[in-house]
């Protein structure tokens, strides 16, 4: 029986296959609307449907010929130019692994029949290849920038080669990248190899060039060992004067440092010995967990009133009294997780930020493992802490996206307005109603929240409205809709939300870091916020956090590239990515000014971008203290925005050499003398300011006399300082 129907089988494929090869019946191919079409042959019309490679694959060999050969060539200058052993090995890999990569490519391209060049080079960018749009190659070195390595010696050879072979790397990745982005490409076996290859070979090389070129810097940050509790450290115009662990209950025990697992061998591979040293001597790598360990127990920010510091943390909050010095000592730990947990002090009333969906209404620690669960709670809380060894939780209010961040923008005797900016995904509206992120004028997305708190009832606090801060021309997605802004430029998101709202109720303004724009507002009427200009940057990938200076007449943003989980840092990373801007207020417009990126390369164990900091009050300049995460903290002189420099800095070496743990600074605050950072891991820093070249005794003595109203310091929430006259005249007579 089988026998019979594979018989029968074949005679109706032969009988097909002759049908198929009698057919008369003509083939077609439509023109363009209004012309006509024409006739093809069965040959032509199979070949239309091949689909063992595409013409982008053609043109990505090509461009990737030319691509390598400047790698090659770049090579080829080392060895008249340097004897650094390290960029001599660089270069001989490089022209080892791209020559016979070029080989291959050659190979590929002949024995399918293609050009090995693209037929008009020197266009690059316009019409290619069977007139297809064809990108420009990215990373190249430009003809300056060749002709100026040629010309360069010894270190300043080795750093200008890594500085333009590290781009060159990554424009490699880039071009795979958009290769397998794009449909149809890489169907080929041989080619998805070649592409998998080029990945995994470029970024190892990136890897150690990024190392070289850091230890060429002469920077003591950029060799600090690594260690939880004993990392290196480096220090300039900054004196350490306290080191607190976090307090018991707020770190995992059995795992302090919050250490990725090793990765679990299978059973087959159990009995295997351990993997020798790579053919070029470097040790094999130790493999670890991907997942990351929970965030539950990650210190945020901090806010003062008086004596009182109040840490946040992901797994609530702790209160410390400022004693002699100003070292905090604990006063009482809260525990009531959610995350992010940054705070705001109003009198007696704490108000945190919850945007996590484990955050539950009652402070539990259980989580909320429902999709939608009257228990979970994503919004601000609010405590009253008049006990502060007791605080009770006496409000809520329930946000769509949750609350990453908050500013108390106004402040009277009956009640406190806040502004509550939710950076996570919109809740279902069958948990809290009106919550939607479709598309149409009632989305959750494109807007923030207002917030009311009757002082006397804070359990009556409630949204009044939701302020459509990023509309224009009647379209409540008025600004960046996300993306690039060309080549070689930034990928920055889409503006949807602000990360942070800085308000500084005494100039009547606040600066919105909102994901793909900067802004800056209008709050004379601080419940119709309204927006006066908008600025983007080519540069940056999540506008995240906006400081004045004490005057109001200019603002700092921040760009958080890579979500302060990734090194960026690195000494590779271009000098705009990651970085401070620096903007003028001009008649209710921002006016660019300048850039600003921590000097010191990262190694790629350490989290480091920009993050949280603030003004350090010295009459008659601009002074900014930055954190960036495992960066450490900078002391930046901001007065001539168009040439900002560094003037102190602190850091310490990665939390594990083997591994990148989230770490680092959160926030760097001056409040009374003293810079407080919160150490996301480890736990929180004091430190004092030396007297230096570019900060007199005088003019630190001014910072520590200043005066903020109210006697609070809430992150978001900028107060305008003043100084005694003596302090002031003193300082001013330091600079002469």
């Amino acid at each position: 029986m089988k026998r019979f129907a594979q018989l029968a089988m074949a005679g109706l494929l032969v009988g097909t296959a002759s049908a198929a090869l009698a057919q008369t019946a003509p083939i077609t191919m439509p023109g363009a609307p209004g012309q006509a079409p024409r006739t093809i042959t069965a040959e032509a019309a199979s070949k239309l449907a091949n689909s063992g490679y595409s013409p982008a694959d053609v043109a990505f060999m090509q461009h990737m010929i030319t691509h390598h050969q400047q790698a090659v060539d770049m090579a080829a200058l080392v060895k008249a130019r340097t004897n650094n052993p390290d960029i001599i090995a660089i270069a001989g890999r490089i022209d080892a692994g791209q020559a016979d990569e070029m080989k291959f490519m050659r190979k590929w391209l002949a024995d399918r029949g293609e050009a090995t060049a693209m037929p008009d080079m020197a266009h690059m960018g316009h019409e290619g290849h069977m007139g297809m749009a064809m990108p420009a190659m990215k990373g190249m070195a430009s003809a300056e920038q060749m002709a100026a390595l040629a010309a360069a010696n010894g270190t300043a050879f080795d750093r200008l080669f890594l500085q333009l072979m590290i781009p060159h790397h990554r424009g490699a990745l880039d071009m795979v990248d958009n290769l397998l982005d794009a449909q149809g490409t890489a169907y080929d076996p041989a080619m998805f190899q070649f592409t998998t290859d080029v990945t995994t070979d470029q970024k190892a090389e990136i890897e150690r060039m990024n190392k070289t070129l850091a230890g060429l810097s002469g920077d003591p940050r950029a060799t600090l060992a690594a260690g939880f509790r004993n990392a290196g450290e480096a220090t300039l115009n900054l004196r350490k004067i306290a080191s607190l662990p976090k307090p018991p209950g707020f770190f995992d025990p059995t795992n302090p440092a919050g250490l990725f697992p090793l990765k679990a061998k299978s059973p087959k591979d159990a009995d295997k010995p351990a993997e020798p040293a790579k053919k070029d001597g470097e040790p094999p790598k130790p493999e670890f967990a991907d997942r990351w360990a929970l965030l539950d127990f990650m210190n945020s920010d901090m806010a003062f009133s008086g004596d009182m510091m109040i840490a946040g943390s992901f797994h609530g909050f702790n209160v410390y009294r400022l004693g002699k010095d100003g070292v905090p000592g604990l006063v009482s730990s809260v525990v009531c997780p959610g995350g992010q947990g940054d705070v705001s002090i109003v009198g007696t009333l704490l108000i945190t930020s919850v945007e996590e969906p484990r955050g539950r209404t009652d402070c539990g620690l259980q989580g909320v493992n429902a999709k939608v669960s009257a228990e979970r709670f994503r919004g601000i809380r609010i405590f009253d802490i008049s006990d502060v060894t007791r605080p009770r939780q006496v409000g809520q209010v329930q946000t769509c996206r949750g609350s990453h961040t908050h500013s108390v923008v106004d402040t009277d005797a009956s009640r406190i307005v806040v502004y509550a900016s939710g950076t996570s995904f919109v809740r279902k509206s069958e948990e809290l109603s009106g919550c939607m992120d479709t598309a149409g004028d009632d989305t959750a997305l494109f807007s923030i929240d207002l917030i009311e708190i009757p002082i006397a009832n804070p359990a009556a606090a409630r949204i009044v409205d939701r302020p459509r801060v990023f509309a224009s021309e009647g379209r409540i997605a008025g600004l960046w809709r996300g993306g690039d802004h060309g080549e070689g430029t930034q990928d920055t998101e889409v503006t949807d939300q602000c990360h942070d709202i800085t308000v500084f109720p005494a100039r009547k303004i606040a600066a919105g870091a909102c994901s793909g724009n900067g802004i800056l507002l209008d709050i004379s009427n601080p419940l119709k916020p309204r927006r006066i200009d908008d600025v983007s940057d080519k540069g940056f990938a999540y506008w995240h956090s906006a400081t004045f200076n004490n005057d109001g007449t200019k603002v700092l943003f921040t760009d958080e590239w890579g979500g302060g989980m990734r090194p960026r840092c690195q000494a590779g990373d271009p000098k705009t990515w990651g970085a401070d801007a620096f903007y003028g207020i001009e008649n209710g417009k921002l006016v660019y000014r300048g850039h600003y990126k921590l000097p010191a390369p990262q190694s790629d164990k350490e989290n480091c971008v920009a993050h949280n900091g603030s003004i350090i009050p010295v009459p008659g300049r601009d002074i900014f203290v930055q954190a960036w995460y495992q960066g450490g903290i900078s002391v930046i002189d901001f007065t001539d925005a168009a040439n900002p420099k560094e003037i102190a800095y602190f850091d310490r070496g990665p939390i594990d050499k083997d591994q990148l743990i989230l770490g680092g600074y959160w926030s760097a605050y001056w409040y009374k003398g003293r810079i407080y950072a919160t150490e996301i891991t480890r736990g929180i820093d004091v430190f004092k300011l030396e007297p230096s070249a570019f900060l007199t005794k005088a003019e630190i003595a001014a910072a520590q006399s200043a005066i903020y109203p109210g006697g609070v310091f809430n992150p978001q929430s900028q107060t305008q300082v003043t100084w005694p006259a003596a302090q002031v005249a003193a300082a001013r007579a330091s600079r002469k």
